[in-house]
């Protein structure tokens, strides 16, 4: 691979969250039916509606917590050479909050985010304020590990998820679903197509779940697979209420993240674009900015950026004064050295 093209491919990965995360701003936390009798289906970059319950009103094209924090995560990495220092990250999400709290934002951190921040607050460590976080709050903001990181050194980029979940997530489910998304960025921006790359995110995920608290459910390498298996046979109709109904759209890591890989297989086998499979995540109801966060980094990761539409991608720059160049090329940097 060409230093071009894990540049492409890098910056479609932040890009590909960005993407997402947009795409389901206005349908988050809403009922699939409401988003069908309102929306139809998304199709593109759309406002929020006033009942929006955490987004209301916000124009087309914005960003969530999804990518704020990702952005957030990509400073530190930065500024600590590759290493985020555990307090550091408690701190920085303890702002991120409190200013978004000050613009009347209903976008606050989510619950296991929240619940670890609470006990740091309170004297406890970060590596015992994350035993409790099980959702999908450390997945979403990993894309820039990822990028950092190379997956072809195992041991050495578990190691970096491990650290960029301990203060929240640092638990087995966390974790593992941290590592499932971030090892296919990196394998992507090695040069891995799709289907090699998700299969080595279920391998990571697997190793990954060594590490952090021991909690009960349902393992993510495991589920992934599983979901793949459920998924493979169904039509194009089939897809979104399967992933829907049986695999789920929630905040739990073992349901949103295994529903971004059950639409990401979707597009490795030739049946969905990268672009359609976003606007499918945003269209499910629950947790869809995530899920479709999740996947666009996934999917931008081994595509490039010729995966989406050039003209959002330029309406996310001006709605959000987004520059995310400058981040992707000090991060691959720390990939290089």
């Amino acid at each position: 691979m060409t230093a071009a093209v894990n540049h492409d491919r890098a910056l479609a990965a932040f890009y590909g969250l960005a993407l997402g995360d947009a795409l389901g701003m206005p349908t988050q936390s809403l009922p699939r039916a409401l988003i069908q009798q309102r929306y139809g289906r998304i199709t593109g970059l759309i406002a929020a509606d006033a009942d929006q319950p955490i987004a209301p009103n916000m124009p087309a094209g914005s960003i969530t917590d999804d990518t704020e924090q990702a952005v957030l995560v990509a400073q530190l990495l930065i500024a600590g050479n590759g290493r985020i220092e555990p307090s550091a990250l408690a701190h920085s999400l303890i702002e991120w909050e409190a200013a978004m709290k000050a613009k009347g934002s209903h976008d606050l951190l989510g619950p296991s985010t929240k619940r670890a921040i609470e006990m740091i607050l309170a004297g406890h460590s970060p590596e015992e304020a994350g035993r409790f976080g099980t959702t999908n709050g450390a997945a979403m903001r990993i894309t820039p590990v990822g990028i950092a990181a190379d997956v072809d050194d195992r041991q050495g980029f578990i190691a970096h998820v491990v650290q960029a979940c301990q203060v929240t997530h640092n638990t087995t489910l966390g974790i593992s679903s941290a590592a499932a998304v971030a090892a296919v960025v990196s394998a992507g921006i090695n040069g891995a197509n799709l289907s090699q790359a998700l299969a080595i995110g279920a391998d990571v995920a697997l190793a990954a779940q060594e590490h952090g608290h021991w909690i009960a459910g349902g393992r993510i390498a495991a589920r992934i697979h599983w979901a793949k298996a459920l998924c493979a046979d169904c039509s194009d109709a089939e897809l979104a209420d399967r992933v829907h109904d049986v695999i789920g759209t929630s905040v739990a890591s073992q349901e949103s993240v295994v529903a971004a890989f059950t639409l990401a297989h979707r597009v490795a086998d030739g049946r969905l674009s990268a672009f359609d499979a976003l606007c499918t995540a945003a269209s499910l109801g629950g947790d869809t900015d995530t899920i479709a966060a999740v996947l666009g980094a996934m999917l931008g990761a081994c595509e490039g950026m010729q995966a989406w539409p050039k003209p959002l991608i330029e309406q996310l720059d001006s709605v959000n004064s987004l520059d995310l160049e400058p981040l992707v090329e000090q991060l691959l940097v720390l990939r290089a050295g």
